[in-house]
């Protein structure tokens, strides 16, 4: 049974703005004013990103309209460079996506907990039930169908913008502006290295609208409406992170945003007082549950596309004709978040693997949008979206991915087991890969 169409453009539009706005934009405006050391670099690192970002989420609407299909973002590999190559490079994205969503999860239990649960169950203990249990339900919804799955998804993301727009508000209290205002720490390299570094920070917040192109075979009007889902859902993140990062820095200035890594929090307590800290607990737990259940939504459609080329077995391309959901390939992906939650250590020192991993991913697969243009010269374009500066946009895009790749390279210099291990990760892909393709070759009639 192949996938039948059901999700139409807000639908995806929600899907982009909820793979980009996770956790991030809580925290991470901390980490760039530290790395910028001025108002004038933090603010530009955030703009610079942002029209980065624009020019991929440009790349990557063309790369979805000319290619739509379920599991894009593996098959746009094995299309334009080689199935061994495609294979490689999306299961260690698999990987990194399981295990950064049940970190995520379990940042999202720690908030909510304290409003959940009773002193005694607010440990690890409690903070690991209270994930397993967000996961579990969430994997309930989405068993239900895709359209539930997206309509649940609609509603967090909505109610997720709208606390956030909430936040900005602090900047009409005039009586907090640069209360108290502590002296920024400035970078003490060049402005050119701490404008990279930067951007290392302020491109992992804007990550994830890449994985749009999964939901290919499942959007009604693909060629038209992937283009403009991901670039109405791009226009309102990069406005939402614009306006965030101004009301923090209305109310903290640089050097408050230095030295406080609870942003949100802050915010919350300026404008809602002694209950700052309990809606924060809830937009954090709602910016979690939503990152949860998209990825539950997209990662198995790279299984789908893994198992029609043969690599993985039938079984994960088999999908409910009634309710559209892929039903071992969505278990699998779960049970492997919840393995995976008896063994997450420091989610800090894991989002630098799981960023590299991410960047090079999604730098290699803007670059098939040049191959796809010959592949596809045939087709009649007037209703396929196209870049208009072509090839500008791609190659600021691609160039920028670069940088910011080769800024956390160099960090593992410290560490060179972590090279290693980032390198050991795509050589166990390929032989995975190549031991599959034998099996199927050796035992056609068992696959």
């Amino acid at each position: 049974m192949s996938i039948v169409p059901k999700l139409n453009r807000f639908d995806l539009t929600m899907i982009v703005i909820s793979l980009v706005i996770g956790m991030g934009i809580f925290g991470t405006p901390s980490d760039v004013a530290v790395k910028a050391g001025n108002a004038w670099i933090f603010f530009g690192a955030w703009i610079f990103g942002g029209l980065v970002t624009l020019c991929g989420a440009l790349t990557f609407a063309e790369i979805g309209a000319r290619y739509p299909t379920t599991g894009g973002f593996y098959k746009v590999f094995s299309y334009c460079y080689h199935p061994a190559f495609a294979f490689m490079i999306n299961w260690v994205l698999v990987i990194s996506n399981a295990a950064s969503v049940a970190a995520v999860a379990l940042l999202g239990a720690e908030y909510i907990n304290p409003i959940l649960l009773p002193q005694n169950l607010q440990n690890s203990t409690g903070t690991k039930l209270t994930t397993i249990a967000t996961v579990l339900v969430l994997y309930a919804i989405n068993f239900l169908g895709i359209k539930l799955s997206a309509q649940t998804q609609n509603v967090l993301t909505i109610f997720k913008v709208g606390m956030i727009l909430l936040l900005c508000t602090v900047v009409f209290k005039s009586d907090v502006h640069a209360v108290n205002p502590i002296a920024a720490v400035p970078h003490t390299g060049s402005m050119i290295t701490a404008f990279g570094l930067s951007l290392v920070a302020v491109f992992f917040t804007y990550t994830g609208y890449a994985q749009t192109i999964n939901f290919g075979g499942d959007i009604i009007n693909a060629k038209r409406d992937i283009p403009k889902a991901i670039f109405f859902g791009m226009a309102v993140i990069i406005s939402l992170y614009l306006a965030i990062n101004y009301a923090y820095y209305y109310v903290l200035g640089i050097g408050g945003l230095q030295q406080n890594h609870t942003l949100a929090a802050t915010l919350a307590g300026v404008i809602f007082g002694a209950m700052g800290y309990k809606i924060t607990s809830v937009l954090m737990f709602v910016s979690v549950v939503a990152y949860v259940n998209v990825n539950i939504m997209s990662s198995p459609r790279v299984y789908y596309a893994m198992a029609e080329d043969g690599i993985l077995p039938p079984i994960f391309k088999r999908i409910n004709p009634k309710t559209q959901v892929q039903e071992f390939g969505m278990s699998f992906f779960v049970v492997a978040i919840l393995v995976i939650l008896f063994f997450v250590g420091s989610f800090s020192d894991m989002l630098k693997y799981v960023m590299f991993f991410e960047l090079i991913g999604i730098s290699l697969a803007a670059i098939t949008i040049f191959i796809l243009r010959k592949k596809t010269k045939h087709l009649d374009v007037s209703d396929i979206y196209t870049i208009k500066w072509f090839p500008l946009v791609p190659i600021i895009f691609i160039l920028s991915y670069w940088f910011v790749t080769l800024n956390i390279f160099i960090s593992f210099s410290a560490n060179p087991y972590a090279a290693l291990l980032c390198l050991a990760a795509y050589v166990i892909g390929l032989l995975i890969y190549y031991l599959s393709a034998r099996k199927k070759t050796q035992f056609p009639d068992k696959l």
